[in-house]
């Protein structure tokens, strides 16, 4: 039981699905949640997230085994489909039951971002418009966040802006390294259709933008408060990682070392908007 509940775990991307949850666990404490709040949030999307790579673990199930995917359980047949689906089928509807808990404007938003995951999965992903479940996921994940407060309220435009180029970011990195197995299985997204080089260089563009737009949205918003010098060292800093992203791609095989370099820095994009919590909303 306890190595088919780790086996379960490993179908569900477990980096991106902790990475999403702590982005959402940090902005829930920015915005001031008391700690049964913030808990309740993180579950929510926990489930959501675990819903999502599971999903995509149970649909892709036959195209993994065609290519032998070696970091998948199911394609190395350690688990069946039909225990992935039911894993997927299980947490999504524990989901709706979190996500209601928080009220149905945190339902509404958060069905939206999980319905976003499972669409690509279920197809989009073979299409030209692949990357729009990225934007929609990560551009309304800190509205999905602030309608989690007792008072709900939207995000601020500036933050969904963030949250969107870096859903760009996130899924051209996210496919780089799957090209050629996704060419023998007939996925053709955006990214497939540009290249790689031009891919990855518009992931790393992506971050470069979300990366100004963190740091200088709020002021825009608000001009009485001054650009910090946080601001502008994580600003530098997510440009330098951008920058070297972008070198690596044009003069390196594609790699998951491409991907990690944006989980990282959407970590510290997410930071900068802890920082300005009081302009989130």
């Amino acid at each position: 039981m306890i190595r088919r509940l780790r086996l379960l775990a490993l179908s569900s991307h477990p980096g991106p699905t902790a990475t999403v949850t702590v982005l959402a666990a940090v902005l829930a404490v920015a915005l001031g949640f008391g700690p049964g709040r913030v808990a309740a949030v993180a579950l929510a999307v926990l489930l959501g997230q675990l819903s999502i790579g599971l999903s995509n673990d149970w649909i892709d199930a036959e195209r993994d085994r065609s290519v032998a995917r070696a970091d998948k359980p199911v394609a190395r047949g350690e688990v069946t489909v039909g225990q992935v689906r039911a894993a997927a089928l299980v947490t999504v509807a524990a989901c709706g039951v979190a996500s209601a808990a928080l009220g149905p404007a945190f339902l509404l938003a958060h069905g939206v971002l999980v319905g976003a995951g499972w669409a690509y999965n279920a197809g989009l992903k073979r299409t030209a418009v692949s990357v729009l479940p990225f934007v929609v996921a990560f551009g309304i994940l800190p509205t999905v966040v602030a309608l989690g407060a007792a008072d709900p309220v939207p995000a601020a435009a500036w933050a969904m802006a963030t949250g969107t180029v870096l859903g760009v970011s996130i899924h051209f990195t996210n496919v780089l390294p799957d090209l050629d197995d996704d060419a023998r299985t007939g996925v053709r997204g955006l990214p497939h259709r540009l290249g790689r080089v031009p891919s990855g260089l518009v992931a790393f563009g992506a971050l470069a933008l979300g990366a100004v737009v963190v740091a200088v949205g709020p002021v825009l918003a608000d001009p009485a408060h001054a650009v910090t010098p946080l601001a502008v060292a994580g600003l530098i800093l997510t440009l330098g990682i951008a920058a070297w992203g972008a070198v690596r791609v044009v003069t390196r095989p594609p790699g998951r070392l491409l991907f990690q370099l944006i989980m990282a820095a959407s970590l510290l994009l997410v930071a900068q908007l802890a920082l300005n919590a009081t302009r989130l909303t």
